[in-house]
């Protein structure tokens, strides 16, 4: 078998995301044929994280199917999206906002734990934790005593440094620049002033993914924030009940008003499942209203978290579902919902690129 025939062969290998082949796609970028051995390089649109596990896979099958004998090597690279154009963060790949219409829905909760779970499955992750009213991350966390750190970086400019918590997980919250009771009573230029060292003063260095955890509602502060940090994209929490999903709106057209793509939705607080029970469901905050919203929307509902006292009780003791292997049900729901969240950011960074292509030509 010859580079042709393994080019053509595993051009028919399709991209579960984005439902085109890597001939459609132009991913296949380089095979090295030698004796005993084949080294194929593949460039994928990113997050390439989990994907390039499944198309690795697929590859591997196909071409032992076709009677290929020798060793196969993949070697997997994300394509660089232009980020040029940004007055800040230039280091890190995919920026998203996680926010909510309004508090209460358990937005931070959601952040933090797609946050860990992204962590975990191998990314270099950012928490920004811009709530000023109601920081919550350094609880869920463990690090309420935490203080951003100052430095001098080497062009002479002071930068703080976020607070890792894991090896691939780093944070930087409004808990860690204000005072407990201090947060409530920020007002004007002085919040203005936070928010500013929040985004453009905290030296990230290279990142995967910056979570951006938004206050809650639609009002200047949240409209401002969006238009500074070039995000690739918004999650939108909500819990069921109709009195959540008016807000749920506004946060839509929000984000669509300043042309930010809306990757889905997170309905938070689902149902609730007895633990000596379950079998059961309850749905204290009524039924599937995040799926007819995002219906409604024309967005995704990237899951529906159920609510349990585990996931409370992880979040109050500074470990969440997404970073820890005690609460393994939890744990998968916000994996499952995780990679629905990469999934639907892989078809919209594959349909931006297209389009600044397009421009380009």
């Amino acid at each position: 078998m010859d580079i042709e025939q393994i080019n053509q062969i595993i051009g028919k290998v399709e991209d579960p995301h984005l439902s085109l082949s890597l001939s459609a796609l132009d991913a296949i970028k380089h095979i090295e044929l030698s004796e005993g051995r084949v080294v194929i390089t593949v460039e994928l649109v990113g997050p390439i994280i989990h994907v390039a596990d499944i198309i690795d896979q697929q590859i591997k099958e196909t071409l032992c199917a076709a009677g290929l004998s020798e060793k196969i090597e993949i070697i997997f690279n994300e394509v660089c999206l232009d980020r040029t154009n940004r007055q800040f963060l230039k280091e890190v790949k995919h920026i998203i906002a996680v926010a909510s219409g309004k508090g209460g829905v358990g937005k931070s909760a959601i952040a933090g734990n797609i946050a860990a779970a992204l962590s975990k499955m191998g990314l270099k992750v950012g928490l920004l934790d811009a709530d000023v009213y109601g920081p919550s991350q350094p609880t869920m966390f463990g690090l309420k005593e935490a203080k951003l750190e100052a430095i001098t970086d080497s062009h002479g400019n002071t930068v703080a440094i976020p607070i890792k918590r894991d090896n691939n997980l780093f944070i930087a919250s409004m808990g860690f620049v204000l005072n407990r009771n201090e947060a409530a009573i920020v007002r004007g230029p002085m919040l203005a002033s936070y928010f500013s060292l929040l985004f453009e003063q905290i030296e990230w260095g290279e990142l995967d993914m910056l979570v951006f955890d938004l206050p809650p509602g639609t009002g200047d502060i949240q409209l401002t924030l969006v238009q500074k940090v070039p995000l690739n994209g918004a999650v939108i929490v909500t819990t069921p009940q109709e009195i959540a999903l008016a807000d749920v709106r506004r946060s839509i057209a929000m984000f669509r008003k300043v042309n930010v793509d809306i990757l889905g939705i997170v309905e938070n607080m689902s149902y609730f499942v007895p633990p000596d029970m379950p079998d059961k469901k309850y749905y204290i905050f009524g039924k599937d209203g995040g799926k007819i919203i995002a219906y409604e929307e024309n967005v995704p509902l990237l899951g529906q978290i159920p609510l349990d006292v585990e996931m409370r009780e992880a979040n109050d003791g500074g470990e969440p579902v997404g970073l820890t292997e005690k609460y393994p049900n939890q744990a998968r729901t916000i994996k499952e919902t995780t990679l629905e969240l990469i999934k639907e950011l892989r078809k919209h960074n594959y349909e931006n690129l297209n389009k600044s292509i397009e421009i380009e030509i």
